[in-house]
Parts: C-alpha cells; sequence; structure tokens
C-alpha cells in the first residue's frame, strides 16, 4: 500500500478505498483495517497463511477439530497456502496484487495470487432449513427498519433469503447501505443478525447454527414434502393404518390415493382433504402458509377433511395425521357414526413416526457469500484480465477465498459463490464505500501465469513471503480437512 503524507506530518491518507481517511499516528481509518504506525500505513491484521500438518510418519493430514496436536506456530517445512486474509488489496484498480507467491507442488512450480477484494458487487444467499413459513415472496428483509434483501423462491425443506446486492449498498440511503454492509459483514463472519420480514417473521439467523423463527429455535429440517413422506414410509405405515394424511404447506399427501397405496392394493379410505387436488394423492393448498402443522396455519389437523364419504369409509377406520418433521402426530378411529375420534397411536405407528424425525437432518442456517471479480482483482493479476477469466472457465485456474472452495458460475466474468463457514474466522471486512471487503486468491501453474500475461517482476517465493509477511507478521492456520488443497496444479470440476 502506498501513503500520502499531508502538510501536518502526523497525517496520513489511505488509499486502499475511495474513502481515502486521513489518519492521525496511532490511529486507525474509519474500516479499522489500516492505521498510521509511526508514520506508516499498516494493514491492523496479521497476513492469515494455512498449513499442513506432518505427523511423525511423514504423512501430512487435515486439521480436524478434536486435533489437539498443533501449537498454532508458523512451520517453514510444513506445506503452505497464502490466503488474501490481511494482504492488502489492489484498489485503485492499477496496482499487482500485494502478494504473487511461487511454491512447489508435487514437483510443480506453482503461482498464487493474493488480495484482498472491495466487493461493491457482492450478496449473501441464506438458507434455512425450516418448512415454517417466514413470509411471502419477495417480501423485504429488514434490520432496523432498512431493508437489506427479499425472500426468494422457496427449495426443497429450506426456506431462501436473497441478501445485499449493489441496489441496497449503494442504490438506496444512506442509512440503507450501512445496514446492509453491517448486516452481511456480521453474517460472513458468522455473528447472529435479526432481522425481520414484512408480513411475516422475525429471524434470528447464523451460519451453522439453527435458526430462530419468532423465538422458537428450530429442530429439523423436513424429510420431505407429504407427497414424499407417503412414498417412504408407505410399507410401514401398511396393515396398521387405514388411511395416512401427511400434512404440507406444499404438497399434503393422502395414502389411499396416492401411488404407493394403490401399489400396497390398499382400499379407498373415502377421507377428501381440502384444496386442489393434483395427481392422486397429491393436494395443494390445504390451507394457508404459517407456523402450524408442515408449514401450514393448521393447529387442528382435523380441519383440512373435507368430507367423509359414508359408502366408502367405515366405522373403525384407523386415521393416521402427521407433519413432515413428525413433530406433529395425531392417531385416530372412526366412530359409529365416522367421526374421527382421538385414540392412542399403537405402537407400531409410533415407531414409523418417530423414524420420520431420525430421518430429518438437523435444522441449520446456511451462509454464502457471493461476489464478482472485476475489475481491481483481475487486473491485479494480468495486465489482459479477460485472459484470467478464460483460464477459471476453463478450470485452469482455481479461485479460493481465504483457501476454502467456491463454485464459480458459468457465464461471463468472474462470479464466485463461497460458504463462509469453510473459510477461517473473521475473514471479512468492509469499507465505508460501502462494500465488503474479502479474501480472494488466484492459483494456477507458473505456465499459466506466463500465459496470462502476469507480473513476472512481482513474483515472491514462499520462503521469502513467509519470512517478510505482512506489515503485521504472518498468523498461521491448520488447513480445514474439509477444503481440498488449494494447491493443485489443475482444478477438478468436483472442487468447484
Amino acid at each position: 500500500m502506498s501513503d500520502t503524507k499531508t502538510a501536518e506530518t502526523d497525517v496520513i491518507t489511505c488509499d486502499a478505498c475511495p474513502v481515502l481517511c486521513r489518519i492521525r499516528e496511532g490511529k486507525s481509518g474509519a474500516c479499522s483495517r489500516y492505521a498510521n504506525f509511526e508514520g506508516k500505513l499498516t494493514r491492523t491484521d496479521p497476513l492469515v497463511v494455512t498449513q499442513q500438518i506432518s505427523k511423525e510418519n511423514g504423512d501430512l493430514v487435515p486439521f480436524l477439530p478434536d486435533q489437539t496436536d498443533w501449537d498454532g506456530s508458523l512451520n517453514f517445512q510444513s506445506p503452505t497456502f497464502v490466503t488474501g486474509i490481511g494482504a492488502t488489496t489492489t484498489y485503485p484498480d492499477y496496482k499487482p496484487a500485494p502478494f504473487i507467491v511461487s511454491s512447489d507442488h508435487q514437483g510443480v512450480d506453482m503461482v498464487t495470487v493474493v488480495s484482498e477484494g472491495v466487493f461493491s458487487y457482492c450478496g449473501v444467499k441464506v438458507k434455512i432449513d425450516t418448512d415454517r413459513y417466514i413470509g411471502p415472496e419477495p417480501a423485504p428483509i429488514r434490520v432496523k427498519g432498512e431493508q437489506i434483501g427479499h425472500v426468494t423462491t422457496a427449495e426443497y425443506g429450506s426456506q431462501m433469503l436473497a441478501l445485499g446486492g449493489v441496489r441496497h449498498l449503494t442504490g438506496g440511503t444512506k442509512k440503507e447501505g450501512n445496514a446492509t454492509c453491517q448486516a452481511m459483514l456480521k453474517l460472513c463472519n458468522k455473528e447472529a443478525v435479526e432481522m425481520t420480514v414484512d408480513g411475516g417473521a422475525t429471524l434470528t439467523v447464523q451460519a451453522g447454527k439453527p435458526p430462530i423463527i419468532d423465538g422458537d429455535q428450530e429442530e429439523r429440517m423436513r424429510v420431505g414434502c407429504g407427497s414424499a413422506t407417503i412414498g417412504i414410509f408407505a410399507p410401514q405405515w401398511h396393515g396398521h393404518a387405514d388411511e395416512v394424511i401427511v400434512v404440507d404447506d406444499h404438497i399434503t399427501g393422502v395414502l389411499t390415493e396416492h401411488q404407493s397405496g394403490k401399489f400396497l392394493d390398499m382400499p379407498p379410505a373415502g377421507i377428501r382433504v381440502r384444496g386442489r387436488r393434483s395427481t392422486p394423492g397429491r393436494y395443494f393448498q390445504v390451507a394457508e402458509p404459517g407456523g402450524g402443522w408442515g408449514g401450514t396455519d393448521i393447529t387442528e389437523p382435523l380441519s383440512i377433511i373435507e368430507k367423509i364419504d359414508p359408502e366408502t369409509a367405515w366405522p373403525g377406520l384407523r386415521l393416521l395425521m402427521v407433519s413432515t418433521t413428525g413433530e406433529d402426530q395425531a392417531y385416530f378411529v372412526l366412530d359409529d357414526d365416522l367421526n374421527p375420534v382421538l385414540a392412542d397411536m399403537p405402537a407400531d405407528l409410533e415407531i414409523s413416526v418417530d423414524r420420520i424425525g431420525e430421518n430429518c437432518e438437523p435444522a441449520l442456517s446456511t451462509v454464502m457469500f457471493m461476489g464478482g471479480a472485476g475489475g481491481s482483482l483481475r487486473a491485479g493479476v494480468t495486465v489482459n484480465p479477460v485472459l484470467l477469466t478464460r483460464s477459471v472457465r476453463e478450470l485452469r485456474t482455481r479461485v479460493t477465498c481465504g483457501g476454502a472452495p467456491v463454485y464459480v458460475w458459468p457465464g461471463g466474468g468472474i462470479t464466485v459463490m463461497v460458504d463462509v463457514l469453510r473459510m477461517p474466522d473473521n475473514s471479512f471486512g468492509y469499507v465505508p464505500t460501502p462494500a465488503l471487503v474479502a479474501p480472494i486468491e488466484f492459483t494456477m501453474s507458473r505456465g499459466e501465469y506466463e500465459a496470462l500475461g502476469g507480473y513476472q517482476d512481482h513474483v515472491k517465493p514462499l520462503d521469502e513471503v513467509l519470512k517478510e509477511g505482512g506489515l503485521h507478521g504472518v498468523e498461521p492456520m491448520p488447513w480445514a480437512g474439509n477444503n481440498p488443497w488449494p494447491l493443485t496444479e489443475r482444478m477438478a470440476l468436483e472442487d468447484t
């Protein structure tokens, strides 16, 4: 980074972003990432590197959460990957990346271009594992009254949020932009954020943690829609119930009408549910969405029964009603007037209902950072940025964020998406433009870097980078075992 001194000898101007903070000695800028240290512009965090661990037998192993045999020190003999965390940035666009590192991987000369990207064009996609209704699509999502995103299309067993983006960061009021930036920063750094959905719920979301919806912590992700649940468990219900209705906001299933019931030669039960019949045994819109059974607003399951046909149903008919998580369940027997009467659930049905719950995965919140690697990032790698884009698309260059694997979207540009849980803690920063700052690394063979027209005179050997480090030294971290080792000559498609 460069620093520009003013007439006041103890003040320097930071050029790490367009804000151009004037920083007095001993103070930091607005983002707290740069400070005036003894008259020099200084990155306040160390350069983070990740290392593989060597065992006594020479094998290299990933670091697992329960391991305690690593003292946290930097080992110059261990395979090491330099991340963009603490690396500083390429802003204002025309400068080579702060670290262009050469290293050996299994006899191949590799180059990793390391930088912290200033992402004005970025957002967060949040997946919330629950069938509970959180609000209509595309309802605004707010933090402290400011809109930071919207509810987007639900996916199988999960509610989805689209947060951030350039319109909320820069296209609204200053207050909206700051609220959006700070909410995304917390989410990406694995902190909890409380938000509200217009016409819907209050949510507390944190990466890797169960979502809290209207004060209740979710426990289960549904096993499937009502139709799928019938398909899975029909043989276990056969012989123990004469009809099973699986209540679901999207597709409610009725066993004897369903193909599964037909294959088991179950006779019709004559119980018709409300809603729009799609195909046999599958009903849409049996109720409004809500926080009740199966993501509907139903708290009394019998309310979705439209009629019981006296020509088909019979006294003593055994009826099981259950939700797609197994959390809601009731067992009825029809009396002589064909009225459902609540009864104790037989042991065999209890086992199957418990098994629904067993097959529901734990409800979690997943936070995916998504950003476009544009001008300054690509220009920090090569004087001809389109060659980098093509190299990434053709899998000759691997892209990582903090050493974690990313998904690179097809099509033009370099649009990446990464699970923040696979990145080191506190990987993200911000600048008050407002924008997020995220680490990014481009790794390729030395021959590929030369072909891209890279900055050959800025390449430094790994050992030299580790010895010099950042302005606050080097912080080693163990390589996370669920991440592929980034120093691979050719990126495998499944790693993307």
